[in-house]
């Protein structure tokens, strides 16, 4: 599942941005959270983003934790993708997977285990949203900026 979408918003102005991609599948498995997580820590240490990676790694644990319980109900487990993507004044977190269903943000109860993940999304983020780019693809994206 390679991701194709819209990212106009980080298209380099007249050439002159420098714009860094990562792009890693995984399958909707609960150890997806741990090592997606690892993954965007060590690509933003290896891009000079050390000081969002706190952010950024909560962020992608979030996402990705809500594509896998997505996907693994699924019948052949689809994988999950998670991709990163670096301007000179943006970093957008990306997590594609195939469900059909669309996001159902929703207001947990104090007592809750789960179903806070977005409203985290959203407190950490300067922008986020999904996007359904088919009938079994979405994104939700997350950007902060740099």
């Amino acid at each position: 599942m390679t991701p194709r979408g819209d990212t106009r918003t980080l298209s380099p102005s007249a050439g002159t941005a420098r714009r860094r991609t990562s792009l890693l599948e995984f399958a909707p498995l609960p150890t997806a959270i741990p090592c997606a997580r690892l993954h965007a820590v060590h690509v933003l240490h290896e891009w000079g983003l050390r000081d969002r990676t706190s952010d950024a790694a909560l962020i992608v644990s979030e996402l990705v934790t809500n594509a896998a319980d997505a996907s693994v109900v699924l019948p052949k487990r689809p994988p999950i993708a998670v991709r990163l993507l670096a301007t000179e004044k943006l970093l957008r977190i990306e997590v594609w997977d195939c469900s059909p269903l669309d996001l159902e943000p929703r207001d947990a109860e104090a007592d809750d285990e789960c179903g806070r993940g977005l409203m985290v999304v959203a407190a950490l983020s300067d922008r986020w949203g999904s996007k359904r780019t088919g009938y079994q693809r979405k994104v939700v994206w997350a950007e902060l900026s740099l």
